[in-house]
């Protein structure tokens, strides 16, 4: 006899429910959400050809952890889980989603998502780090513009030496914009100090890879678009064609057909919107500040002429997509042509 376990993961517990082939219950406990813990409550039941969970914060530690001990784990799309999970019971709870994903486990109604290695999650969490600073020093900048300009100051680009000087001596001698302005420019200070540090880290990533290496001798490709490509692809064979990595990124145009409606609109954005971010803006690079002969940037000016510019960067960041990943999984260097 075959048996399936589901796991419905949470942050402090896991609910376990393992089946038979034809659906009966054989287990159910609860265990904290740590692998050595839902391995020995798994233990307590038959071995289970098939263990299920949904995709969350906690499933990288818990995948990686489950197949080092030996178990067949298999995580899929949360997205598709909620859907078969809501027609197989009325009340949503977590006992019922663990039985329900045993019952997907039992009967194959699924399609298994790549986890990611814990050292391209390493380098994802350093990329969000740095888009979080960036952001709060463009916050507190702001800030700043805005409370002088209230004195009719009007500060230079915020990257400039002169704009932490103006804004100092325009507060001065005002009691409550001078702590204000000091205390703003003080932690605005230590955000910069904290991104230079960060950046220098990843510079060391970068120099440290031969795939960041090849993928920087393209044009308008720095060491972050490195960095964030081969985090967000981590494994290059897992795409069977370089084209899927288009759709995966959500660099493909959305589409809805019904009946005689047959709508094509704009791009999905699915996937991860960094690294959609990133391969936009070296696209833009490569348009308008590459001087070099270069066949990729005619063809994309040829787009351009046709339709318009944004069009034109969105097919170019998606041909670089394209290009990334071949690169990546054949182990070339991009031959300017």
């Amino acid at each position: 006899m075959e048996y399936f376990a589901g796991l419905d993961v949470s942050m402090e517990e896991t609910h376990i429910c393992v089946v038979d082939r034809d659906g009966a219950l054989v287990h159910e406990a609860k265990a904290a959400s740590a692998p050595d813990a839902i391995e020995a409550e798994l233990a307590k039941a038959p071995a289970c050809r098939r263990v299920v969970f949904e995709t969350g914060r906690m499933a990288p530690m818990l995948y990686h952890g489950l197949v080092a001990l030996g178990l067949p784990v298999v995580c899929i799309e949360s997205r598709q889980a909620y859907q078969a999970l809501k027609s197989l019971a009325t009340h949503k709870t977590d006992r019922n989603d663990a039985r329900g994903l045993a019952h997907l486990a039992r009967t194959g109604f699924f399609k298994p998502t790549h986890v990611k290695s814990l050292p391209a999650h390493a380098i994802r969490s350093l990329i969000i780090a740095r888009k979080k600073l960036v952001g709060q020093r463009v916050m507190m900048e702001n800030q700043i513009r805005g409370l002088a300009v209230v004195f009719g100051v009007r500060l230079p680009r915020a990257l400039s030496p002169a704009f932490i000087e103006q804004a100092l001596r325009a507060s001065e001698g005002i009691d409550g914009l001078s702590a204000a302005m000091r205390g703003l420019i003080a932690a605005r200070g230590a955000v910069l100090s904290a991104i230079t540090a960060i950046d220098a880290d990843m510079k060391k990533l970068a120099r440290s890879s031969e795939a960041c290496h090849r993928l920087m001798t393209i044009p308008g490709v720095g060491h972050l678009t490195a960095l964030a490509f081969t985090a967000a692809v981590d494994d290059p064979e897992r795409f069977r064609r370089s084209r899927d990595i288009g759709a995966y990124l959500g660099l493909v145009p959305r589409r809805y057909q019904s009946g005689e409606v047959d709508y094509t609109g704009s791009i999905s954005k699915c996937g991860d919107r960094r690294v959609r971010t990133l391969l936009y803006e070296a696209a833009n690079v490569m348009l308008t500040r590459y001087r070099g002969s270069l066949k990729l940037k005619e063809w994309a000016l040829g787009i351009a002429k046709r339709s318009t510019m944004r069009k034109a960067r969105v097919a170019l960041a998606r041909r670089l997509a394209i290009i990334m990943h071949a690169m990546l999984r054949h182990g070339t260097e991009f031959k300017p042509a």
